[in-house]
């Protein structure tokens, strides 16, 4: 099936969401879970539904096109959250990969997911003097000393989710964030699961709330979920990321403990989570295609599309376009380097789902690379 079939077939999937009616043919693609044919939500249902085909469809490069032509001899520091979280550890790979079709040096300083880790990491950063540094993650005001330092040695700094809006940022001085807007990213997560539960889930939210970016998408994608009366959250999971390996597995088996078949829907602001629920899912004896069915709202590794692809314990995920955002970091960096203004884009949201994950193991929006190379090259 070609991507135009593809489009065509979730409009008329979000078509079937929004009016009650029944899917197609026994072998198309899996609908949404058996449960009551009328909706408690009506009003956001007929919304959610069709938002959902259009994030699942295919958007043409809409980014830059003009700019300043590659500067010579610039070298980067990346200093990561962590680099067990994959969206960071990919991203981080990207800007390497961007900066050296340029000729630029990218290194990259692990921050080891705790804060004083971070503080150090970018300490180093600092001390090494490079053209710029990036905020790979992580809250810039948890390092403010270091921060500071950069800003007095006049290095710019250009983040990755590291502030709640994409663009530049005064206090501290970034200057730009690269993030999609997490209000949609949000959006999408909590749409996906009124469109395909008909308005009745029992949710589980899984976030990181030491994080002020993670925590805020949390919260917005509960409101959400909240404004339909047949969805009911069950639980509210603050698990930080470095610690998922040990914890989250021993909150899942607690959850099912709880909820049973209550629980029916998981939505996570990371789709690490995912990867270490599937084992206490396993053992309690679900299906890896059944409830609870889940969504992670970020960062789209490829992981996460495996276990998209696989029908393993995850159905869908909203991903950042971590390799076009790598290179989108160092064309900002090229444009503080050459005086000018950020560029201003942001990524639209894009919904990877088993209607449309194919063999991808990323979100790759078509023509970014073709449009940098002919900003750079000219």
């Amino acid at each position: 099936m070609n991507r135009f079939s593809r489009i065509a077939t979730a409009l008329a999937v979000a078509c079937a969401l929004a009016c009650g009616c029944s899917r197609g043919s026994a072998g198309s693609a899996p609908g949404p879970a058996p449960g009551p044919s009328a909706s408690s939500c009506p009003g956001v249902l007929s919304v959610a539904g069709p938002a959902v085909a259009r994030a699942e469809g295919i958007v043409p490069w809409n980014g830059p096109t003009s700019g300043p032509r590659a500067v010579r001899g610039k070298n980067l520091v990346f200093v990561a959250a962590t680099m067990t979280n994959p969206g960071v550890a990919g991203t981080a790979n990207a800007v390497r990969e961007a900066g050296e079709s340029i000729g630029w040096n990218v290194r990259v300083i692990d921050g080891q997911g705790t804060p004083a880790g971070v503080r150090e990491a970018l300490g180093q950063a600092v001390a090494l003097r490079p053209s710029g540094i990036v905020i790979g993650g992580f809250d810039p005001n948890s390092a403010t000393e270091q921060i500071e330092r950069a800003g007095d040695m006049r290095i710019p700094l250009v983040g990755w989710h590291a502030a709640s809006r994409p663009g530049p940022g005064a206090n501290p001085r970034l200057f730009t964030n690269i993030t999609t807007r997490v209000e949609e990213v949000a959006r999408i997560s909590a749409f996906w699961i009124i469109a395909r539960s008909k308005g009745h889930a029992g949710v589980v939210i899984f976030t990181d709330s030491s994080i002020p970016f993670a925590e805020n998408k949390a919260q917005l994608i509960k409101k959400t979920l909240l404004s339909c009366s047949g969805v009911t959250l069950l639980s509210y999971q603050n698990i930080p990321l470095p610690d998922t390996g040990s914890r989250t597995p021993q909150a899942v088996s607690s959850l099912l403990s709880r909820f049973g078949d209550r629980w029916t829907y998981s939505v996570a602001i990371n789709d690490l989570y995912f990867a270490d629920a599937a084992a206490p899912l396993r053992a309690a004896g679900k299906a890896g295609d059944g409830p609870p069915y889940a969504i992670g709202a970020g960062d789209g590794d490829p992981s996460a599309f495996q276990r998209v692809r696989d029908r393993q314990f995850q159905q869908a995920t909203v991903p950042e376009p971590l390799n076009a955002q790598g290179s989108q970091i160092v064309d900002e960096f090229n444009r503080a380097f050459a005086g000018r203004p950020p560029s201003g884009y942001v990524a639209p949201v894009h919904l990877t789902t088993q209607r449309n994950v194919d063999d991808a193991t990323s979100w790759d929006p078509p023509g970014y690379r073709a449009a940098y190379e002919r900003i750079w090259h000219g």
